[in-house]
């Protein structure tokens, strides 16, 4: 009784591994490599990759009589083949190349199969910056969903405190080492990135290269905007003292002609000039003697 037991746990064994398989995780956009952990048994006359999705199995890449193909088209000239290791490659990762993979050699159906599922690729991580009522210290945010990992210049991983309503924070104080830095990283099964560098020197000094970012670009709108202002209000002082200018060189010349037309009329002169021309043009000629 022990014996058939122990058998049939053996077998359960065996065709749960041959079922589950392996797992492998790739990220939408990106590219993704598995093959056999064993080495191809000699000699190796082909080399064919299935892809098994909704009980439909096609083929994904096959190598046959030194000849490279990938018949379907959910896989043309997106598909490498490794014909030395029988590792597949694909690339431009969507949705529908998820599911399982089992590959043939030489015409036999191995046992080992892969099953691949996509993901949403992390983002980029941006370190956001919050000042606190002590100048010696800061907090640095990573506002996002996915797993943080927190590290200074050291390598040493950092415990964040959670935020609302998502990401995490940590609070560095100010130790004199401008060469200090710390950085976010996102984490899923399909990847991780990590973002630049919050130098010490940026944090507590207020400038550099970094500062802008830290701010989410807030600093650089504010300056923005205020260069704006500056100009516009520039631009309005220019014109009303234009137009003052203007305005008063209107009124002097109003005044200078007004000066000059009153000249003209009490100047005597000018008045018996005339009068003299008009009388001398009335009186007769006198006759010849």
């Amino acid at each position: 009784m022990s014996h058939r037991c122990l058998m049939v746990a053996i077998i359960v064994f065996i065709t749960t591994e041959a079922i589950s398989g392996t797992e492998v995780v790739g990220a939408l956009g990106g590219e993704v490599s598995f093959g056999p952990d064993k080495p191809l048994p000699a000699p190796v006359s082909s080399i064919t990759w299935k892809h098994i999705k909704g009980g439909e199995t096609v083929k994904a890449i096959e190598w046959e009589d030194g000849e490279t193909t990938a018949p379907n088209p959910r896989f043309t000239g997106i598909t490498d083949l490794d014909t030395k290791t029988g590792k597949i490659t694909i690339k431009t990762l969507k949705f529908e190349h998820s599911g399982d993979y089992t590959i043939d050699i030489s015409g036999k159906e191995q046992a080992q199969r892969f099953t691949l599922t996509l993901m949403e690729p992390v983002p980029q991580p941006e370190i956001k910056l919050e000042p606190s009522d002590n100048p010696g210290v800061v907090y640095l945010r990573c506002e996002y969903s996915e797993k943080i990992i927190w590290r200074n210049s050291t390598g040493q991983t950092l415990t964040g405190s959670k935020i609302f309503p998502k990401g995490e924070s940590i609070t560095v104080k100010k130790n004199g080492n401008p060469a200090d830095f710390y950085t976010c990283t996102l984490w899923n099964k399909a990847g991780s990135k990590t973002s630049e560098r919050a130098y010490e020197k940026d944090l507590f000094k207020g400038s550099g290269p970094g500062f802008g970012k830290l701010f989410a670009f807030d600093f650089w709108v504010m300056v923005i905007t205020l260069a704006g202002g500056g100009a516009l209000l520039l631009l309005l002082i220019c014109v009303l003292i234009i137009c003052e200018c203007r305005s008063c060189r209107q009124r002097m010349k109003h005044q200078q002609d007004k000066k000059e037309f009153r000249l003209a009329e009490l100047t005597p002169g000018h008045t018996s000039t005339n009068n003299s021309k008009q009388t001398t043009r009335e009186q007769p000629v006198p006759p010849f003697l």
